[in-house]
């Protein structure tokens, strides 16, 4: 350093004149000169490959190391190698020199015990829900647990124990008692935007009052515009069985299996009276379903008809675990018999009701009933209904009989007509 500094100071001298001071040194030379003990093996153990000790010293020869040849190798790195400190570093600069290309990739072992799951139960669960939602054409929404309060109180929300204090916005000044709200003020403004078709779901919080015990974890969905037409149907405004059917789909998705639950007319005031549904176990609701209340609609200027569900997920009862293996599929050999029966009923029966009826007659016969047709009007008195249901018989053990199978329809026409106070219709 010193003899280039002088050198620099004479040609400054020589060609700028002036006058130079005493030399200033801050600091001590870097000492360069160490050894480093090498064991060759150590290029194998290290970077995987194999070489002769020859070829490791003319590699770091040419690099400038000076080697000694011993026992194990003792290299001592140039002035302009500070960098290099250990055995590490002197493998890294032979593998390099080598080629990097030819070390050979080794894969990290394994083990086979199984990794232990980092998600809880009900992360699981939302997740599954998440899936299955987005899987039918959802589209996830995230917006804040805060909404108005006007439209709180459309919720039975909006008291002053989900007042905020210092709200974030003049306009999110309340606690939501519902999803719903956040669902249907992104779907107004998708409609001032020119996007009448809207699905959308939110999974999240709402407060059913100003404690912290009262926060439930809800599934929402909201669908509005008409739907997509393709070959199989024309386009049709959301309704009450649309929403079922999303409703159904994330419950099995978080139980682990169709949901059995009965499911009774009438929800929550925010939707349509006789459109809308509720799936209860006892006294606890799991879900609301249905078309929403026109007042709703306009209260957030959105253009109906707009249908929508809610699935409170703490109601859900644990997923029931899967079997391990499926019963064998074993067809009868034995024909099934189909029978058609037609119940008049007051309008206010449901037919799900006649249904479990039909069939709790005999369960080990009895494979199916289903509802195929639903009539109001000339011939049937005003405020009944002509239910039509299909009820299939199949036998496991034999042929059934004329006679056998004349009295398992007089024991479905007596039950249902106990249970309804319904007519069999001639």
């Amino acid at each position: 350093v010193v003899p280039g500094l002088e050198l620099a100071t004479r040609w400054i001298l020589d060609w700028c004149g002036g006058e130079p001071s005493e030399i200033v040194v801050a600091g001590a030379p870097p000492q360069w000169r160490r050894e480093i003990a090498f064991d060759p093996g150590y290029v194998r153990a290290l970077g995987g490959i194999a070489m002769s000790e020859q070829e490791i010293v003319r590699i770091l020869s040419r690099l400038g190391f000076a080697v000694k040849a011993g026992n194990v190798l003792t290299v001592a790195p140039p002035s302009w190698r500070l960098d290099v400190e250990g055995e590490a570093d002197l493998v890294e600069e032979v593998v390099r020199i080598h080629g990097l290309d030819k070390v050979p990739s080794t894969p990290l072992p394994r083990t086979d015990a199984v990794a232990r799951p980092t998600l809880t139960p009900g992360q699981r669960r939302t997740r599954l829900v998440r899936r299955t939602l987005a899987a039918r054409g959802f589209n996830e929404a995230i917006s804040f647990t805060f909404i108005p309060r006007v439209h709180a109180r459309l919720f039975g929300g909006g008291d002053d124990l989900r007042q905020l204090e210092n709200p974030i916005a003049a306009d999110l000044d309340a606690m939501r008692p519902s999803v719903l709200p956040s669902l249907l003020a992104a779907a107004q403004r998708n409609q001032a935007r020119g996007f009448d078709e809207t699905m959308l779901f939110e999974m999240g919080a709402q407060f059913e009052s100003g404690v912290p015990e009262a926060q439930t974890n809800v599934a929402a969905g909201l669908r509005t515009g008409p739907a997509p037409r393709d070959w199989l149907k024309s386009a049709h405004a959301p309704d009450a069985f649309d929403v079922k059917a999303d409703m159904l789909a994330a419950l099995e998705a978080a139980y682990g299996a169709p949901m059995t639950a009965p499911i009774k007319s009438g929800a929550a005031a925010w939707y349509h009276p006789g459109r809308a549904g509720t799936l209860a176990l006892g006294r606890k609701v799991v879900a609301f379903f249905g078309e929403l209340h026109p007042a709703i609609l306009t209260a957030f200027d959105l253009k109906g008809p707009a249908a929508a569900f809610e699935i409170f997920l703490d109601a859900v009862p644990e997923p029931k675990a899967k079997s391990k293996a499926r019963a064998p599929f074993a067809p009868s050999p034995y024909p099934a018999v189909e029978r058609d029966f037609a119940f008049v009923v007051d309008a206010n029966i449901s037919a799900d009701e006649v249904l479990k009826t039909a069939k709790s007659v005999d369960r080990t016969l009895i494979e199916r009933a289903q509802i195929f047709d639903v009539y109001e009007g000339k011939g049937v008195p005003e405020g009944r209904k002509s239910l039509a249901i299909a009820v299939r018989l199949q036998p496991r053990d034999r042929t059934l009989t004329e006679a056998e199978i004349e009295a398992v329809a007089q024991k479905i026409v007596a039950a249902v007509t106990a249970a309804t106070g319904g007519t069999l219709r001639t």
